[in-house]
């Protein structure tokens, strides 16, 4: 038992420790405000690598289907009639023409209906989170900026919804997938981003591994920073 208890403290020992990062704040405008100082245990960690294989497997587990299927011979149409007799024929024994010997016959042990989703532990998956963030974070692909312009509806002649956030991501200088995270996205900024490609809006409570990952651009407030850094650092 004491053994085991030094092997601990010794892996503990020489685990790395957060390191500090620190991020660039913008305006709407790609005008740089100041810098902010990025919680260590949540943007400054060792990425795991294995645990987000885990996470983003259990994502595409859960997204599945799984309607697919497959007919058993009670299934497959035909006869239950005997075709011949048992024997004296000099054929093989057959039961049915469903069969799954024969051609048209039913299939044994073929893909059924089932559900894929699998549910990872609370912890492992808040860890994966705090990895995806870190090597993001390392990789310069987090962009801060004060406040998410608000996306309004506006007056015939001007901008519409698609409009004002395609001008918003350019002005930032952001380009190919985004994720955009942002306190409680209204209806409009969630309706404009559904008719650009490669954009999403999420609430800081809704990111996942997944969505972490498959972006090139993670655009956050300082409001929603701080609420993903206090989620995950409980």
């Amino acid at each position: 038992m004491a053994e085991e208890r030094a092997t601990v403290r010794k892996v503990q020992k020489e685990r790395p420790a957060p390191e500090q990062r620190s991020v660039a704040v913008y305006d709407a405008r790609n005008k740089k405000l100041g810098e902010r100082d990025l919680a260590p245990l949540v943007f400054g960690i060792a990425v795991n690598e294995h645990l987000l294989y885990e996470a983003v497997k259990e994502y595409r587990a859960v997204g599945r289907r799984g309607t697919h299927q497959t007919k058993t011979r009670d299934m497959v149409s035909g006869t239950g009639r005997k075709p011949w007799r048992q024997k004296g024929t000099g054929r093989a024994r057959v039961a049915e023409t469903r069969t799954p010997l024969w051609r048209h016959g039913g299939t044994v042990f073929g893909p059924q209906p089932r559900d894929y989703s699998y549910s990872m532990p609370k912890k492992a998956r808040a860890a994966a989170l705090r990895s995806a963030l870190s090597q993001r974070a390392g990789e310069g692909a987090l962009k801060l900026v004060d406040q998410v312009p608000a996306i309004e509806r506006s007056e015939p002649g001007k901008p519409g919804l698609t409009k004002q956030l395609a001008n918003l991501l350019r002005q930032l200088e952001l380009e190919g997938k985004t994720l955009v995270v942002e306190t409680e996205p209204s209806f409009e900024l969630l309706l404009a981003s559904r008719n650009i490609p490669g954009v999403r809006v999420l609430d800081p409570s809704a990111v996942s591994v997944y969505d972490v990952l498959d972006c090139q651009t993670l655009l956050v407030s300082q409001q929603a920073i701080g609420q993903l850094e206090e989620r995950l650092q409980r």
